[in-house]
This record gives C-alpha cells, sequence and structure tokens, in this order.
C-alpha cells in the first residue's frame, strides 16, 4: 500500500476519532511461532503509534525476531467500527516513564489525587520502559456504512454479476 493511500485512510474523521481511542490489539508471532493477541494501551502521534511496555516483557524477544505486527481498534456498539492497521515496530529503550506512557493513561477516569498517586507509582516502578514504535505499511477503515471487509465487498460484487447476468 503507497504511503498517500495510509494516509488518506487514517487521516479520515472515523479514523482520528478511532486514533484518539485508549486501547488497541495488538497481533504478533511469539518466539515458539503461535500468534498473539493482546489489549495494549496506545498513542498516536500523528504518524506513529507508540505502545509501552516493561523492559522485560516476553512479547519484546519475538518483535525483535519478528517486527512485523497487526492492530485492531475498534468500537463496542453495532454495527462496529473497525481500523486495521499493519506495520513494522522499532523498539526504543528509554529511561524513566515516556511521556507517551502518561498520556495514554490519561483517559481513565482518575481525580486530581488518584492520578498523583498512580503516577508516583509508575515512577516508583519502572526505571524505564520500551517504546514500541509502530510504523504503518497498510491501513483499512471498516464502518459497514460506506467500508465493509473486503470478502464481503466481493461477495456483493458477485451478487449484482449474478443479477445482470
Amino acid at each position: 500500500m503507497e504511503q498517500t493511500e495510509i494516509t488518506e485512510v487514517l487521516n479520515r474523521p472515523l479514523s482520528q476519532e478511532l486514533l484518539a481511542r485508549d486501547l488497541t490489539r495488538l497481533a504478533y508471532v511469539a518466539k515458539d511461532g503461535t500468534p498473539r493477541s493482546i489489549p495494549i494501551a496506545f498513542a498516536w502521534n500523528g504518524s506513529e503509534i507508540v505502545l509501552c511496555t516493561t523492559k522485560n516483557a516476553p512479547k519484546l524477544h519475538a518483535l525483535r525476531q519478528n517486527p512485523m505486527v497487526a492492530l485492531t481498534i475498534d468500537t463496542e456498539v453495532h454495527p462496529p467500527k473497525i481500523l486495521l492497521i499493519r506495520g513494522q515496530v522499532e523498539l526504543d529503550v528509554v529511561d524513566g516513564i515516556p511521556e507517551e506512557y502518561l498520556q495514554m493513561n490519561g483517559s481513565y477516569e482518575m481525580t486530581p489525587e488518584q492520578r498523583v498517586e498512580w503516577e508516583a507509582e509508575v515512577r516508583s516502578l519502572y526505571d524505564g520502559m520500551v517504546r514500541i514504535v509502530v510504523t504503518p505499511t497498510w491501513a483499512k477503515l471498516i464502518d459497514f456504512e460506506t467500508t465493509l471487509p473486503s470478502a464481503v465487498e466481493e461477495l456483493i460484487q458477485q451478487r449484482a454479476e449474478r443479477q445482470r447476468a
């Protein structure tokens, strides 16, 4: 997929709405060759998706072996709104707590006092983290109104061809 196509999909208003959410599902291939899909908080910086994790997270070994990932960001209503992204990760080990980690956990309902306590706890627990930076190489937005899964689009096209015949 060309970068201009990816940018066009990600810049759509619905995509921007989904990219402002808290949680994505990260899919990757584990060291044993089996698939994994995990929920994880994320931040969108306008061109990349940033996830943060502990320096000892098992997924880091797998991502070093195979940096290709898939992300799903969706809603819990019917019809669902779904943003699918494929990409490649870069791992960035940082000292302290990345700003993105604080940002991505900022929309949870906390009083100002709870926020101060939470941030102090985080800072006391982690001496550093790993930023998992995903550069999108493919994107698709499915809203079930103007866009559908490609297999459903194919069935609709086949039905139309049958009806013309």
